[in-house]
Parts: C-alpha cells; structure tokens; sequence
C-alpha cells in the first residue's frame, strides 16, 4: 500500500487512516513530545523524537505526575514505555503502561549520539 508522504485532507478518518498505514520511517516522526523549559533553553529545541534512556515526565492520564526513564520506544504502535508506569491486570500481573508520546514531557536527554541535536540545529 503507497502512503502519501503528507496528508491534504480534512477529514478525520483518512487522517486516521494515513496514521494506521504509514510506513515506519513516517511513524517515527511522530514519536515527538515537548521539552522541559531548562532543557529546552540549554539545548535550543521545543520538541525532539523520544529515545530510551531520556527521563520523562507523564503529563495526562492515570500517571500524571509520574517520571521515569523511558524503557522502550514502539515505532509500530507510536507508544513509549516508562519505568515506574504500569497497570495490574485481574489475575495480579502488573505490566507495563504503553503511552503516547505526546502526553510525556522531556526532562533530561539522553546525549549518547552526538548527532541527536545536531539534526535538530539545536547548540551542538
């Protein structure tokens, strides 16, 4: 299936489904959350990808208020799991809360990869 590289239409449901069908390298660019105001005037980004190891800060939902290092990132799902977020299931299990990226905030940066910031032309 093609997948247009920008979506023109207004309606919600082929916005939908454009997000459904994207190809990976697509699903990746929205995997995006806001930076903490500290961070943000000390690297020179807004928003940047969110990658494991980079400390979070849940803003919406059941967790709000929770931080934790980010332990895995789901390009496929376009969902991020923290430490420290999870959920009891009826048999007593607890696993893992899988969230968007959209309703984290960034607090600290993982900078293994010099070119992280360099992409974004932020101060290197």
């Amino acid at each position: 299936m093609r997948c247009n590289i920008m979506v023109t239409s207004s309606q919600p449901r082929k916005q939908r489904k454009y997000r459904y069908t994207a190809p990976l390298h697509i699903k990746s660019k929205f995997l995006n959350s806001h930076v903490s105001e500290d961070v943000a005037k000390e690297n020179g980004v807004k928003t940047i990808r969110v990658i494991e190891g980079d400390t979070v800060k849940v803003m919406r939902g059941d967790h709000a208020g929770t931080e934790g290092k980010v332990r895995e990132v789901d390009v496929k799902h376009e969902s991020v799991t923290v430490d420290g977020v999870s959920e009891v299931k009826a048999d007593g299990k607890e696993v893992p809360r899988r969230i968007h990226a959209s309703n984290l905030l960034i607090t600290k940066l993982n900078l293994d990869d010099e070119r992280r910031l360099g992409k974004k032309g932020g101060k290197k």
